[in-house]
């Protein structure tokens, strides 16, 4: 809700700069990131409850401080605190506690929708709130809420009578110096970072230009809610192509971006103009950040996703801090249109990296229990079952984490885990 009001509503600070205003819309990714890994190992520690609820209260101060601040400065201070609550490790391991093997990929893919639809809806209810009551009003607005979450964790949602096996939900420490280095997942880490700076870059410009074109901003919402229709359209068109050609479609989304910012660079003198450019934008945007996490899915090892995801996560992050540092300060220093000649090389820069996927074909993931040590010959004989492409036992959880194509059968697998029983 903030990102797409701040840079309009944040001028009556005395203290304001475009930099403060890049820096208190991704300030909160800059501790996201350093924290996103720890809280979720915390949450291995002391329970997943405690560092969720606390990770609220955190937010919640932040919220707070924002909400009462007399200056930009202390508004970032806030949107630091507020980054500072990472518990989407700890929520996702939650998830995979309260859930039943067959049914968690489905409950991982609703959370996953949620936030989703919860971004599509901030970018309509943070003009109109804004517009009501304020840039005070959206910080006192998730500062209520997150209390409300708070209540929402301890008293309703129920408490987690097993523990998923961790391996693909938290990050494990002893995995995050091998996957930092993964050739595949450090393109994907790179281009998830690219993703959200060039984002947090573009909504730090677009409210200016939108209220440059006569649009006050408690009217922004009609013009993102036009975007966001036209972007949705456009990424099922992208998703109906991606069945035959899934890497054309992701270096077209990556060139579509590269394409609006050169165009912004020309100017933004008329809405009509704008919208196509924000629209194309946001189109590849979604395609990309939905494809993103599957992609990481598909290739990290068996057994480690929960750790790939948590350093995906904090790549993402950092991202958004950069994206926010950097059009603030460029714009202050060198001008709007340099802001966008640098998103542009980035981006061709990201085309070239991302030639050299391999991960845009779906493989599945299986979680067997192992009541006793796995012998190598039993190991054999699973790898050559069809379709398996990596096996990871972890004996301290009795459990082994199977990567496989899709016709592999994993009755097939149990009766050869049976047999050896």
């Amino acid at each position: 809700m903030i990102m797409p009001v701040i840079a309009i509503s944040a001028k009556h600070y005395p203290d304001y700069s475009a930099f403060l205003v890049g820096l208190a819309i991704g300030g909160y990714g800059l501790t996201q990131a350093i924290l996103q890994i720890p809280m979720g190992v915390l949450s291995d520690k002391i329970g997943r409850k405690p560092v969720i609820a606390g990770g609220l209260l955190i937010f919640a101060i932040g919220s707070l401080v924002a909400a009462t601040a007399d200056s930009l400065i202390w508004v970032v201070v806030g949107r630091f605190l507020q980054g500072a609550g990472a518990i989407a490790g700890a929520i996702m391991a939650l998830a995979g506690d309260l859930s039943r093997d067959k049914q968690r990929p489905k409950v991982m893919a609703i959370i996953g929708i949620s936030i989703g639809f919860s971004f599509y809806l901030a970018l309509l209810l943070g003009p109109i709130i804004a517009g009501k009551f304020g840039l005070s009003g959206i910080f006192l607005m998730t500062g209520v809420l997150a209390c409300l979450c708070i209540l929402l964790v301890l008293f309703v949602v129920p408490s987690a009578t097993n523990v998923a096996p961790k391996g693909d939900t938290l990050p494990v420490v002893e995995d995050l110096k091998t996957l930092f280095l993964h050739p595949e997942l450090i393109r994907l880490n790179i281009s998830v970072l690219l993703l959200h700076m060039l984002i947090t870059l573009l909504f730090v410009q677009i409210p200016v230009f939108l209220v440059d074109l006569n649009w006050p901003l408690a009217m922004h919402w009609k013009a993102y809610s036009v975007v966001l229709v036209a972007s949705v359209v456009g990424l099922v068109a992208l998703m109906a192509l991606a069945g035959k050609f899934k890497k054309a479609v992701l270096q077209f989304s990556v060139t579509g971006m590269a394409m609006v910012f050169a165009l912004l660079i020309f100017g933004q003198n008329s809405l009509l103009y704008l919208m196509i450019l924000v629209s194309l934008f946001f189109t590849c945007f979604n395609y990309l950040e939905a494809n993103f996490p599957a992609m990481v899915s598909n290739i990290a090892p068996a057994g480690k996703k929960g750790s790939a995801m948590g350093v995906y996560a904090s790549f993402q992050f950092m991202g958004a801090f950069i994206g926010g540092v950097l059009s603030g300060s460029i714009s202050d220093i060198l001008g709007i249109q340099w802001v966008f000649i640098l998103a542009s090389i980035l981006c061709c820069i990201w085309l070239l990296l991302i030639r050299g996927l391999s991960g845009t074909n779906r493989l599945k993931r299986y979680t067997l229990n192992t009541n006793k040590h796995t012998s190598n010959l039993t190991l054999q004989q699973l790898s050559e079952l069809a379709g398996v492409v990596d096996i990871t036992v972890v004996p301290s959880e009795q459990v082994m984490y199977v990567k496989a194509e899709q016709h592999f059968d994993i009755q097939q697998a149990r009766l050869v885990l049976n047999s050896k029983d």
